[in-house]
C-alpha cells in the first residue's frame, strides 16, 4: 500500500494526525537530547580516563558536532530521495553504528576511536534533526511552530537532565571521589590498569544504547508518521519564489543559520562546560554531576512559559528578542560577578547560577530562530533545513574555543566568549531575520 503524503502548502494534516505526528517526534527528541545531552559528564570522565587537557577534552563535542557541517546537505539529498520517516530510521541506523564502537574504544582506551563513535552518533544525529526540525516547524500553523518546538524541547530537555544522572549512577562509585584524587599519584603501571577499568565502564551502557537506536529505528518506519512533501509549491509561493535560483537567494535562512551556529555553542557551552567550571570551585565530580540538570532543568521552564504563553500572551518573535537579552545579560553577570553563595546545598560562586539560569535565556531562543528562518522556502525546504542543521557544528566549535581560552585565561574569563555571541543573536532577532536580500554596495 503506497504511503500517504501531505503537500504542506496546499493541505494541512488533520488535528488528530498532527497530534499522533508530534507524538513520535517527541520520542525522536527525547532520544537526541539523551544521546547529546550525555557529553556533558563525557567530557570530563574521558579528561580523567584518557588523561586530556581541558582543551582535549573539548574534542568530545568538537568529534559530536562536527558531524553536522559535514553530513547536513547529503542528509537533505538523502531525505529528498527516502522521505522524512525513511531517513529518521536511518539516522537511528547510524547511531547505533556509533554508540557499538564505544565498546572496542573502551576494550583498548582508544580517545581517537571514542571520538569516532561520536562522530557517528553525530552523523546519525545530523539526519534525524534534518527531516525532524522542518518537519515539526511546518506540521501546522507557522504561527504556533514555536509553540511545537517548545512542547518538543521539553522532551529533548528532560532526556538532558536524565542523561547524565543515568550515565554518572551507572559509571561511577561512592568512592571514585578519592579514587580520581590518588590516580596522579600512582606509578604508571598502576594508573594504567587503573584507568583501564576506569574506562570500560562505558561498554555496557553503550551496548544497551546501541540495541535501544535499533529498535527505535524499526518502530519509525512502522509507525503511523505521515509524509510531508515540500518540493510542491502554491502559486502565491511559487510566483514569490520565482527568482529563487539557490539556496542563497534566501538572505535571512543564511543569517537563521549563523544564528543557529551561535545559539547551539553557547547552549553547550551552558550545559557541557558547567561540570568543569563546578569542579574549578573544589567542588567534587560526583556532587557536580548535577548542575547540567540544573540548567537543562531551567530551560525546561522557559519552554514551559513558550508553551503557555506563544501565541496567547506574546509572539514568537518577540519572545525571541526578549530570551536573546535576557542571555546577554546573564552572560555579562556570569564573567563580572564574584560573589560566594550557599544554594540548593551547594558551596560555590554565584555566577556559576547565572549560568544555570542560561538554559532559561536559551529555551526559546531555537523555537525563534526556525520559523523565522524557515518561513517560504517552498521547494528549497529540504536543502534550507540541511543549511540550518550545518549551524550545529557550533556545538562543536565554540566550545573548544572555551577550552583554548579556559587554558590559556581561566575558566571564568572564558565565558566572555558568549557576549558577542548573544549580540548577533540580538541582531537577528530584531533585524536580520527580515533581510530578503542582499545588498552590497561599491
Amino acid at each position: 500500500m503506497k504511503e500517504q503524503t501531505t503537500n504542506i502548502p496546499t493541505q494541512a494534516p488533520d488535528p488528530k494526525r498532527i497530534i499522533v505526528s508530534i507524538s513520535i517526534i517527541a520520542v525522536v527528541f527525547f532520544v537526541i537530547g539523551f544521546i547529546s545531552w550525555v557529553n556533558a559528564i563525557l567530557i570530563p570522565y574521558f579528561k580523567i580516563a584518557c588523561e586530556l587537557t581541558t582543551f582535549e577534552s573539548y574534542f568530545v563535542t568538537f568529534a559530536f558536532y562536527i558531524s553536522y557541517l559535514v553530513i547536513s546537505v547529503p542528509a537533505s539529498y538523502l531525505l529528498k530521495k527516502t522521505g522524512f520517516k525513511k531517513g529518521m530510521a536511518v539516522g537511528f541506523a547510524v547511531m547505533a553504528v556509533g554508540a557499538f564502537i564505544f565498546i572496542p574504544a573502551a576494550a583498548t582506551r582508544t580517545y581517537g576511536m571514542f571520538l569516532t563513535g561520536l562522530f557517528a552518533l553525530g552523523t546519525g544525529l545530523s539526519v534525524l534533526q534534518t527531516a525532524a526540525n522542518p518537519y515539526i516547524t511546518i506540521l501546522g500553523p507557522i504561527e504556533r511552530a514555536a509553540q511545537r518546538i517548545s512542547i518538543l524541547g521539553v522532551c529533548n530537555k528532560g532526556a538532558g537532565i536524565l542523561a547524565p544522572l543515568i550515565f554518572a549512577a551507572v559509571i561511577l562509585r561512592k568512592t571514585d571521589t578519592e579514587l580520581f584524587k590518588q590516580i596522579p599519584l600512582m606509578n604508571p603501571a598502576e594508573r594504567s590498569v587503573v584507568l583501564d577499568e576506569l574506562i570500560q565502564r562505558v561498554m555496557i551502557p553503550y551496548l544497551v544504547v546501541g540495541v535501544v537506536l535499533l529498535l527505535l529505528g524499526l518502530l519509525i518506519l512502522k509507525s503511523p508518521l505521515p509524509e510531508i512533501n515540500t518540493e510542491n509549491e502554491d502559486a502565491e509561493l511559487s510566483k514569490a519564489n520565482a527568482d529563487k535560483k539557490s539556496i542563497f537567494d534566501f538572505p535571512f535562512l543564511i543569517l537563521g543559520a549563523i544564528a543557529i551556529f551561535l545559539h547551539v555553542g553557547t547552549q553547550v557551552i551552558s550545559i557541557d562546560t558547567i561540570i568543569g567550571y563546578a569542579t574549578s570551585m573544589h567542588i567534587p565530580l560526583l556532587e557536580a554531576k548535577v548542575f547540567p540538570s540544573y540548567t537543562l532543568f531551567a530551560t525546561i521552564c522557559g519552554y514551559m512559559l513558550g508553551v503557555i504563553a506563544i501565541p496567547k500572551l506574546i509572539s514568537q518573535k518577540k519572545a525571541f528578542q526578549l530570551f536573546t537579552m535576557l542571555g546577554c545579560v546573564f552572560s555579562l553577570l556570569i564573567v563580572l560577578v564574584k560573589t560566594r553563595v550557599l544554594f540548593l546545598g551547594h558551596d560555590t560562586d554565584l555566577s556559576i547560577w547565572f549560568l544555570v539560569l542560561l538554559g532559561f535565556s536559551n529555551s526559546l531562543i531555537w523555537a525563534g530562530i526556525w520559523p523565522l528562518a524557515m518561513k517560504g522556502l517552498g521547494r528549497f525546504t529540504k536543502l534550507g533545513a540541511s543549511i540550518m542543521i550545518m549551524g550545529l557544528c557550533g556545538n562543536g566549535l565554540l566550545p573548544l574555543v572555551y577550552g583554548y581560552l579556559a587554558d590559556l585565561q581561566g575558566v571564568n574569563e572564558a565565558y566572555w566568549i558568549l557576549i558577542p555571541c548573544y549580540l548577533y543573536l540580538i541582531y537577528y532577532a530584531f533585524y536580520g531575520h527580515k533581510v530578503k536580500r542582499w545588498s552590497f554596495k561599491s
